[in-house]
């Protein structure tokens, strides 16, 4: 059901035999109240809800692990899909934010050699309906404090922002992703704000100049890592066919056309990319755009040789580009022990049932 658009889903309740005002009842049980099965749409006859879930479903997601962290503000949720692929989504809770972290693909293919997520290679695009399920499921767990886990926040609580940040590079599922922001931000459907959400792209040029005629006002975050093309092409290789120059002459374009700020992404990590140089060098090329800079320390993966950076080396690095004239802040960390960072929980889970087989 969540594949479908309204009009879809009008035009599959008509060949049920059913009226138009059908269709709406169960949109609004989905997009309204959560609803993730049939059953609990009491209002609909009850021939009716046994004829569609024989023939439909819901909620295309089934849970499998869940970690909550141990201060009770991050929950990771690894779902697993019908055809058995796996993906993760975030729960973050702040003051005054409830943010989701959601995933656009199982796996990825732009093979960022420091990310979890990229190590597995692209498995497939997620659907419209795997995109929106995922807001969709902690959207529900929010408005019912009876379901578990228990977290830090008070409920009854709503999703109040969304992240395009988890698996996945959504310019690359462009069409999927899109049409799904489309219904998260519909009065009609789920009705958040589209300045609430944020897509982060590693930086395909073309769908960043598309995304700049898209008339919905959703946040640009870009992956930047690395201000220079030799050490950006090792850590991201798709900066080999969009150089940073390229990349940084399509934001400015997307900032001309929408009036919008962009924010820029760098995971700093350790003797790689933290040095006050590298600092000095993004100073002079991002002080001219309409941007901050969010610095993320970086949860680090297991064995790998891309470490967080000290304490010592992210302030330094931050107050050089504050100095240098580009706003910056760092990103809170959140979740470490539950392997918060994007694609780590569903790399143990494959690990441990490898070891198993």
């Amino acid at each position: 059901m969540l594949d479908l658009s309204f009009d879809e889903l009008v035009s599959y309740m008509a060949g049920l035999g059913q009226p138009k005002f059908r269709a709406r009842e169960v949109w609004d049980w989905i997009y309204k109240r959560y609803a993730g099965d049939f059953e609990s749409m009491t209002n609909l006859p009850a021939a009716l809800r046994t004829r569609l879930a024989e023939q439909a479903t819901v909620f295309p997601l089934r849970k499998t692990v869940e970690m909550l962290s141990e201060d009770g503000d991050t929950l990771k949720v690894l779902f697993a899909l019908p055809d058995g692929q796996t993906l993760e989504a975030v729960l973050m809770l702040y003051d005054k934010r409830r943010t989701l972290c959601i995933s656009s693909q199982v796996g990825c293919a732009m093979g960022c050699t420091f990310c979890a997520t990229a190590q597995g290679g692209l498995m497939r695009n997620l659907s419209v309906g795997e995109i929106t399920a995922q807001v969709l499921y902690f959207a529900r767990y929010l408005a019912d404090p009876s379901l578990l886990p228990v977290t830090s926040v008070e409920r009854p609580s709503t999703v109040t922002n969304v992240v395009l940040m988890g698996m996945g590079e959504p310019m690359h599922n462009y069409e999927n992703v899109w049409t799904a922001l489309r219904l998260l931000t519909s009065e009609d459907a789920f009705g958040l704000g589209a300045r609430h959400i944020t897509l982060s792209t590693v930086g395909l040029v073309p769908m960043i100049d598309r995304m700049a005629d898209e008339g919905i006002q959703i946040n640009l975050a870009v992956s930047l890592h690395a201000p220079n093309d030799e050490l950006r092409s090792q850590l991201a290789p798709v900066n080999r066919r969009w150089n940073v120059e390229t990349l940084l002459a399509a934001v400015q374009r997307y900032i001309d056309k929408t009036h919008r700020r962009v924010t820029f992404e760098y995971a700093l990590m350790k003797g790689i990319n933290d040095t006050p140089e590298l600092a000095a060098q993004m100073a002079r090329k991002l002080s001219p755009l309409l941007c901050h800079v969010n610095v993320i320390p970086l949860n680090p993966i297991p064995d790998s040789p891309f470490q967080p950076s000290t304490g010592e080396d992210t302030e330094r690095f931050v107050q050089i580009l504050r100095d240098g004239g580009v706003p910056t802040t760092i990103r809170l960390r959140r979740g470490i022990e539950i392997n918060a960072g994007c694609g780590q929980l569903r790399q143990a889970h494959q690990k441990q049932a490898n070891s198993v087989q």
